[in-house]
């Protein structure tokens, strides 16, 4: 066991975990945000993303002790009450179907608009290829992600 000291959605945390622990069990288990869903555990499936510095990372091949310093977003941390472009964009499309994957979704997206305020389909295509959608919803997304988009730019 060894100790860390996380900076999550902007609050320090003191954790005394396994060094080889992945970001997605830390967040779950010990600091009990559990908005970061399990989907793969081998990092295919996109359900755990999180931003580490602004960058969508799948948390569940992350260990703890290669975070260091850098801040780590969740979904609960991405606004405080939903009014992110992105999520307003979600519900305003009606996008979850089971929604189980949607919090990863939802990250990914944002990540995606941060770094390219205005993409093309190809581009969302293949930014969120990453991101698995067991029901099928990915035109739905790609619609919240173009909506999201020009609410930003606005």
């Amino acid at each position: 066991m060894a100790k860390f000291k996380l900076k999550v959605n902007g609050k320090n945390f003191d954790v005394d975990v396994d060094p080889s622990t992945p970001v997605l069990w830390v967040l779950r288990d010990h600091i009990n945000l559990v908005g970061t869903k399990y989907g793969c555990g081998v990092g295919s499936c996109g359900a755990c993303t999180i931003h580490l510095n602004g960058k969508a990372l799948r948390s569940c091949q992350l260990p703890v002790a290669a975070v260091g310093v850098q801040e780590i977003t969740t979904i609960e941390g991405l606004s405080e009450h939903g009014e992110h472009p992105v999520q307003k964009a979600w519900l305003e499309q009606d996008v979850a179907q089971c929604g189980y994957c949607q919090t990863g979704q939802i990250m990914t997206a944002a990540a995606l608009l941060k770094t390219k305020p205005n993409p093309t389909d190809e581009e969302i295509d293949s930014y969120m290829s990453g991101n698995i959608c067991r029901c099928g919803t990915y035109t739905r997304i790609r619609t919240a992600i173009k909506t999201a988009a020009k609410s930003t730019t606005k």
